[in-house]
């Protein structure tokens, strides 16, 4: 079942947002070659509980921490370890959830760990930017594989492969709501959008094949073909109008 959101909830959500966007921008300063994604987890989870928010990671089905940290091939879900270091040339996939007032943000982004590979850069900002084609589509009266649509055919116009078996979702009350919100498929299919719906949009981006595995852990899903993978996300409320971005900084920056 699909919740509608007032204005007044629409609000309880920005700041959400706003706070999610904060941890997800810290985490981002924070990485360079030498740091651990624990120490990157740690920096998470202050950012949020300073602001009076609770990490909605953390406890989440069991997840051990306040963050997603995945590197390189590592898709999404990568468990933050104290021994786990980060590396100059690695690129770094951070996802974070804030809860406050009732509601969850939720929102990724790929870090590069000071200089990295051309074929890094590139697929960064593919995935980066795909994720900014497909809210064009996010408006009232679309559909739902409109915005999943956009998003494969800027993926693999780039050729780049999307991820099948993990997908965006609703966001608010619950951290994952209906509908599910796949960055593939045919146009004019799914839910229709309605103003008071809001979305966690993330694209997942594979220079190789789209497959992937989920290793012993229960969690780090990595490429099958150990190719590097990208991951950005943000949670968007559909309108009347254009779709506003719940997760960006009070100036409207991502960090």
């Amino acid at each position: 079942m699909i919740r509608l959101k007032s204005s007044k909830e629409l609000e309880l959500m920005r700041q959400a947002g706003r706070i999610t966007a904060a941890a997800r921008a810290a985490a981002a300063r924070a990485v360079r070659p030498g740091v651990t994604t624990g120490e990157i987890d740690k920096i998470v989870r202050r950012t949020i509980e300073q602001a009076g928010a609770t990490p909605s990671f953390l406890g989440y089905g069991g997840f051990p921490g306040s963050a997603c940290v995945s590197i390189n091939d590592e898709v999404i879900h990568g468990i933050p370890s104290r021994s786990r270091v980060i590396h100059e040339g690695d690129i770094v996939k951070v996802d974070v959830g804030a809860y406050i007032n009732g509601f969850h943000g939720d929102c990724a982004a790929t870090i590069p760990c000071g200089e990295v590979s051309e074929e890094a850069r590139k697929l960064i900002e593919v995935t980066r930017q795909s994720f900014y084609e497909g809210i064009k589509f996010a408006r009232k009266g679309n559909r739902i594989s409109d915005i999943s649509h956009a998003i494969q055919t800027y993926v693999e116009a780039h050729g780049y492969s999307v991820v099948r078996d993990y997908v965006g979702h609703g966001v608010g009350a619950k951290l994952h709501e209906d509908p599910e919100v796949p960055n593939f498929g045919r146009p004019g299919h799914g839910v229709r959008l309605m103003p008071g719906m809001t979305l966690a949009i993330e694209p997942m981006v594979n220079v190789g094949t789209y497959a992937v595995k989920c290793l012993s852990d229960g969690w780090t899903v990595k490429t099958k073909d150990g190719k590097l993978s990208a991951h950005y996300e943000n949670s968007v409320a559909i309108t009347e109008g254009e779709p506003y971005i719940l997760t960006l900084l009070e100036n409207g920056e991502e960090w």
